[in-house]
This record gives structure tokens, sequence and C-alpha cells, in this order.
């Protein structure tokens, strides 16, 4: 691990110059080491531990953990939550907002509310509409868009003013994010569009899953050209298929997801399609790292959050370098009044050392 990239475990981190949050994530881009983030499948529960067990599985294997704020349009636990608990024992969450459930009122008050748990990264999303989820029938927000909502929480940060004009007396200090998706026409459209969200405070980018790796280098080809790769931070999203079929559905009922047919032909050929779309993920992720202009990858494995550890590992990208691992720390204090007010809501015996270890026990 590099100078920059602290082994520090206390969060948030002593404050570097030209830095705006005091987060692991923005460290280790900033020290130039190519940085891996994962997406935690939020629970259909108000168990914490289904949480602190999710988070576990990525543990010493990524440098921060998205927080999805109702993907899909479909209700879970909520982001903000999730920051809260991950937080709580140590980890580097990346908390998504969604403009389609949030006023600007909300959003600026969760946006100070993370940040005082400890919340250092935020990923700023348009959203999908409703009707792409399960409960169509809901009102949906849009008061703010990702441009807008990125201006929003960079005058909060920067100026310590909400939009309202009045002063913030402790300004969110956070490392600001947004969606990019090179694989979606109109092509030649797409890095402009990286640039607005530049111009609006984007620090960094997640893109959607790349398939295909002569059309991401077409778009990154354009990105240089452009110098955005320059101004802002990269990482681009992979994932293992579960087989031919699901990529199939996938293509066919998820937007804006290009899977080539020779993706499909080689899952169709293969005597474990499981295994095979591991692989695949791993050559993406290899031929990404080597990709001039990208700083990182956001290894999306939804319903197979396990081979993420092993996708990672196997791939090598990280070259020696270890994620921040999260250790036992004697001062457990916050974590455990946590868990004492949880279990006499839900009446649950929960062990609060349990809970803290929960996320390090397999070493």
């Amino acid at each position: 691990m590099t100078a920059g990239a602290s082994e520090d475990i206390s969060a948030p981190l002593p404050p570097l110059p030209g830095h705006t949050s005091r987060g692991r994530l923005e460290r280790v881009l900033r020290a130039g080491e190519f940085a891996v983030t994962a997406e935690l499948n939020p629970p259909d529960s108000a168990d914490p531990n289904e949480v602190f067990e999710r988070g576990a599985i990525f543990d010493g294997w990524v440098d921060g953990i998205n927080a999805t704020d109702g993907s899909g349009a479909n209700c879970h636990m909520s982001s903000v939550s999730i920051c809260a608990l991950l937080t709580r024992v140590g980890y580097s969450p990346i908390m998504q907002i969604s403009c389609r459930d949030h006023n600007r009122i909300a959003i600026q008050g969760n946006v100070l509310g993370a940040a005082a748990m400890g919340v250092n990264n935020i990923l700023c999303l348009t959203g999908d509409g409703v009707q792409a989820g399960d409960q169509p029938g809901a009102k949906p927000v849009f008061d703010l868009d990702c441009m807008s909502l990125l201006r929003t929480i960079r005058q909060m940060r920067d100026e310590g003013r909400f939009l309202s004009g009045r002063k913030i007396t402790s300004p969110p200090q956070v490392f600001l994010g947004a969606a990019i998706n090179p694989f979606a026409p109109p092509y030649d459209f797409r890095p402009y569009r990286l640039a607005k969200k530049i111009d609006a405070g984007a620090q960094f980018v997640q893109s959607q899953y790349c398939f295909d790796i002569p059309m991401l280098e077409r778009y990154m080809e354009q990105v240089r050209d452009m110098g955005l790769d320059e101004k802002c931070f990269i990482m681009i999203g992979v994932g293992p298929l579960a087989s031919a079929r699901a990529a199939k559905w996938i293509r066919s009922n998820v937007p804006g997801i290009h899977i080539p047919d020779a993706i499909i032909d080689r899952l169709e050929g293969a005597e474990d399609q499981k295994l095979e779309g591991k692989k695949i993920c791993i050559e993406m992720l290899q031929q990404v790292h080597e990709m001039k202009g990208v700083s990182g990858a956001h290894v999306m494995a939804y319903r197979q959050e396990e081979l993420v550890a092993e996708i990672v590992y196997e791939s090598g990208v990280l070259k020696g370098r270890k994620p921040w691992k999260r250790e036992s720390n004697p001062d457990f204090e916050a974590v455990t009044d946590a868990v004492e007010t949880v279990r006499e809501q839900i009446n649950t015996p929960i062990d609060p050392a349990e809970v803290v270890a929960a996320v390090s026990e397999e070493q």
C-alpha cells in the first residue's frame, strides 16, 4: 500500500491537502492505485446482522462498498441506514442518492446526517422510473436530477450553504461521484455527458456493466482526447454472468446493458456456465485494469456476492496492495450502544462482540 492509501482503520482519516473527504477511497485513487469497489445487495429486513454479514463478504478485497438507494425502483433497506450500520463497524460506504424518491429538503438533510455518521463518498443518481419497480403506483419526486444533485452537494461542501442560501455551520466533507454508461446509444454523446457531470461536481464515476472491451476502448479514447480522465477518476463496472439464459434476459430486459453475441455464445458452449461467467468477468477486469485513463473497477455481482473476493484475487489487479480490512478496535462503545438499541426494539438476542467481529471471523 502506498503512503497515500492509509492503513489507519479509523474513520474519518486525518485530512490531506487537496482532498475533499477524509475517506479511504479518495486516498487510494489520488495515490494512483487501482481502486476496487463493490455493491452491497440491500436486505428486505430490519435485521442489522444481515448488513454486517453482507459487508463481511467484501472484507479485505474492496476500497468502498456501494449502498444502493432503491435500485430498480424497488424498496429495500435505505441507503442511509445501511451506511449508518457499515460506518459503525469501520467500513467505507458509498452512499447512493436517487432523486426519484427524495426532494431537495430530504436530500440535503440526508447528506448532513450521512457525513455526521462518517460517510465520505456519495454517488448521485437520477434514478429509475417507478414503472420499473414492483410498486408502479408510487409517486415519483425528481425534484432534482443527477446534475443538480451534484451541484447541490458541491455547494453544501465548498460554500457551506444550503440551496436556500442559509449557512451550514459544519459543511459535509464528501467525495462526489456519478454514474456513466458508455454502452448505451447515442455512443458519441456519452463522453460529453461525462464532461457535464464533471462540470457539475463529479470527482469519480462508476460505469454500467462492461461486456464489450472494444466499445469501452472507443469511449475511453474520446474521453482521453477531451482530457476528462485527468479531471475525474473513472471506474468501470464489471460482473459475472450466471448463465447464457441470464445474459439473454438481462440484455432484453435491463436498459443500458450491452452484451455481445460472442459472450452469450461462449457461455452456451461452456460445461459450467457459472464458472465461465466468472472467468469472463476476470478477463474483463484484467483488460480494464490495463486501459489508459481507467482508475478502478466497480464489481457488481448481484446474488453472487461471494464471488467478488475470488474475482479480485484471481484477476491480480491489486498487485499486492491490500485494501483496508476491518480489525478489532478497543473502542466500540458506539457499536455496542447501537446494537443494544436494536436489541431492545426487536427483542432479539444479539452479542455486540459477535457483531463487530462478524466481518473478520474468516481471516
